[in-house]
């Protein structure tokens, strides 16, 4: 595929690059040409002024009036306009009108787009000045125009695509998580019945009440896969009570080695959120950590509230992630373990994003010594 894409664009530039080549051409031959009829017209100056009373100058008057469209400036030796052709003078007085002639003429010298038309006698002369026709201009640019209305449109249809592309993802993203909750269902509630049976059976059976906490947390799951999707509706909650529950749960679940600890504010921090949506997207963070350290480490979930932004950072003391890493954690399918789908940060970015219009990066990370993920809520959907 990639190689597809350098053929594409290798193609599109060797377009660009011909459009350009084949103008380049075009406008040069319009140049000289535009410069031979200028030689012609100075030529029928020159007749004009060595011609008597009795001289035919009807051609040469015809050559010159022939000349609509390009510019020219006709000076006497010192720079003095004479007559002009084909300009448009914005002036309030002659006395401006002859100093922008003089100007304009002055940069037609410099150019170098000057002839010399000698006068009766040969004595004196006076000098042709002119430009590229507006025609002439207009063609030189016209490439380029075309070229930025092409890249727009380019970029209009790239960014559809990705969009298009990103949809269709969403949707399979979407029908993924809805039909895993469906086909957890039924299993789920055979499940609770069955824990109905052995509290009945065997009242007593101390582990009767995991096993029902197990199931209930299975169907926490199936809740939360079939919220995926469709938007939830907020609920004030405290984010104090949810890092307190996430890391209790974890720690129950988790080798004692790897010490996991909630640093909450004393004042009771509340924000309208999907409770369990936003405990998934901290469960998979701390998961996710637990899996970058070799068997031993801290997490450390912190509650911040920084002028309008309520913020939760969790840091531990794994691997961490490399720079060329880091701009790819949240891409679906990007995965540094040896099992795993890359699937968990692409929705945790969707939880935070998308459903509670915050955001999730890499605050910072290092190899070798851990890394840090922070979420930032605005406040604004707060109370406390």
């Amino acid at each position: 595929m990639s190689q597809v894409k350098l053929v594409l664009v290798a193609a599109a530039v060797l377009t660009a690059t011909a459009s350009l080549l084949v103008s380049h051409l075009l406008i040069r031959d319009l140049a000289d040409e535009e410069h031979k009829r200028m030689e012609i017209w100075a030529l029928a100056m020159d007749q004009l002024a060595q011609a008597d009373e009795t001289a035919d100058v009807s051609l040469a008057l015809s050559v010159i009036e022939g000349n609509t469209t390009i510019p020219v400036i006709v000076t006497d030796r010192n720079g003095v306009p004479q007559d002009y052709r084909n300009l448009t003078l914005h002036a309030d007085n002659a006395a401006d009108s002859a100093a922008m002639l003089a100007s304009r003429a002055a940069d037609m010298r410099r150019a170098g787009d000057t002839l010399r038309v000698l006068l009766q006698g040969g004595n004196d002369y006076l000098l042709v000045c002119y430009e590229e026709s507006t025609m002439l201009r207009r063609l030189a640019s016209f490439p380029y125009w075309q070229l930025g209305v092409v890249f727009v449109l380019a970029v209009v249809a790239i960014f559809a695509l990705l969009s298009s592309k990103r949809a269709e993802q969403n949707k399979v993203w979407v029908g993924l998580s809805k039909e895993t909750a469906h086909q957890l269902g039924t299993p789920i509630s055979s499940l609770m019945a069955w824990v109905e049976i052995l509290r009945d059976n065997h009242p007593d059976d101390p582990l009767i009440p995991d096993i029902e906490k197990d199931v209930q947390r299975l169907e926490l799951v199936a809740e939360r896969f079939s919220k995926i999707g469709s938007m939830p509706e907020p609920v004030d909650t405290s984010l104090n009570d949810v890092l307190n529950h996430v890391v209790d749960y974890m720690n129950r679940r988790t080798s004692q080695r790897v010490v996991i600890t909630a640093h909450v504010p004393p004042e009771d921090v509340r924000m309208a959120i999907s409770m369990q949506l936003f405990e998934w997207v901290l469960e998979n963070l701390c998961k996710n950590a637990v899996d970058a350290m070799d068997g031993s480490g801290s997490i450390d979930l912190w509650l911040l509230r920084e002028d309008n932004v309520v913020a939760v950072e969790v840091v531990d003391t794994g691997k961490g992630i490399r720079k060329k890493d880091i701009k790819n954690v949240f891409r679906p399918g990007f995965t540094t373990k040896k099992r795993g789908w890359g699937l968990g940060l692409s929705l945790a970015r969707r939880i935070i994003e998308d459903y509670h219009k915050g955001r999730i990066f890499v605050k910072e990370s290092e190899p070798g010594r851990g890394t840090t993920f922070r979420i930032e809520l605005w406040s604004k959907r707060s109370s406390t």
